[in-house]
């Protein structure tokens, strides 16, 4: 008789404990992902980012990710967020608001598999946020598994608008995983240039609002428990982007905060897809059969 119950107990034990255990292999509680769209590796070493680079002095880091083609915005938003090229997603221009080729998985929200929806189905009440410039973000990231997504009002008018929207989110909600993604210095790169002045003087100003990011993170008091991101989808060369040189095909990949190792600068292959394998690492997200992708994780300690 106290066999029998000693055996129940051990497997009331184990079953009550088996969560406990799955969420002990996160690599994190919160991840915090912040997209420069237009951001070229090749202006890492030259730009004024004091509040980006300690980040990669702390944590890991590449400038050697490759865009996939083509080399503009919704093919490489898309293609971080769902782990797959666009042979696979579907979106194939730069401002494809829907698959331009047949998706080849359809997930439960009538779109291609994303991370948002890996974490959706893992932790059904996690407050998951979605907050961006431009328009087009909102077709990529399956919103039916988003707690909140908006667009920054007037972000050509306010530029620091997405700024204030990020740290009232993050202050109130205490997000477990939210993307922020602003759509400089595409903007300055289209009107201005790559690699003028002016685009140098606006990574220096959105390297501020990474860093009141990070300041928000801490007031709200999970930074211990967070692992940031910070990524873009391409580069560009004089007033664009789209092609197949190096200055726009590659961009930098930052990744800092608990369980990340310090100081490593990686020279390992990473693809846009290579995002969503890594932040499905993070949280133990087991990926669709269909993705691609591969986590980087010689990033983490």
């Amino acid at each position: 008789m106290k066999s029998i119950v000693k055996v129940i107990f051990i497997s009331l034990f184990m079953y009550a404990t088996a969560g406990m255990t799955t969420d002990a292999k996160e690599k994190a509680k919160h991840v915090i992902f912040i997209g420069l769209d237009g951001w070229g590796s090749y202006s890492f070493e030259k730009a004024e980012m004091p509040n980006i680079k300690k980040l990669a002095a702390e944590g890991a880091y590449t400038l050697k990710k490759r865009s996939v083609f083509p080399s503009s915005s919704a093919p490489n938003w898309a293609s971080m967020f769902m782990g797959v090229g666009p042979e696979l997603h579907g979106y194939t221009e730069w401002g494809s608001k829907t698959p331009d080729l047949p998706s080849r998985v359809i997930g439960k929200n009538n779109i291609f598999p994303t991370i948002f929806q890996l974490f959706r189905d893992k932790r059904p009440n996690a407050e998951i946020g979605c907050i961006y410039d431009w328009a087009g973000i909102k077709y990529l990231v399956d919103t039916l598994s988003i707690s909140y997504h908006e667009q920054s009002p007037d972000y050509n008018v306010v530029p620091e608008g997405l700024r204030d929207m990020a740290v009232k989110y993050i202050t109130e909600k205490k997000p477990d995983f939210a993307a922020i993604i602003f759509d400089e210095p595409d903007h300055v790169g289209h009107g201005t240039g790559h690699d003028t002045p002016e685009y140098y003087t606006t990574l220096t100003r959105l390297d501020g609002y990474v860093g009141k990011i990070i300041e928000a993170v801490k007031n709200a008091g999970f930074y211990d428990e967070t692992i940031f991101i910070i990524t873009a989808d391409h580069g560009g060369i004089n007033k664009g982007h789209g092609g197949k040189t190096m200055p726009e095909m590659e961009t930098p990949f930052i990744i800092s905060g608990k369980n990340i190792k310090k100081g490593l600068l990686f020279d390992e292959s990473m693809m846009q897809f290579d995002i969503a394998s890594t932040i499905a690492y993070i949280f133990e997200l087991k990926q669709p059969q269909v993705w691609i992708g591969r986590p980087m994780i010689q990033v983490f300690k």
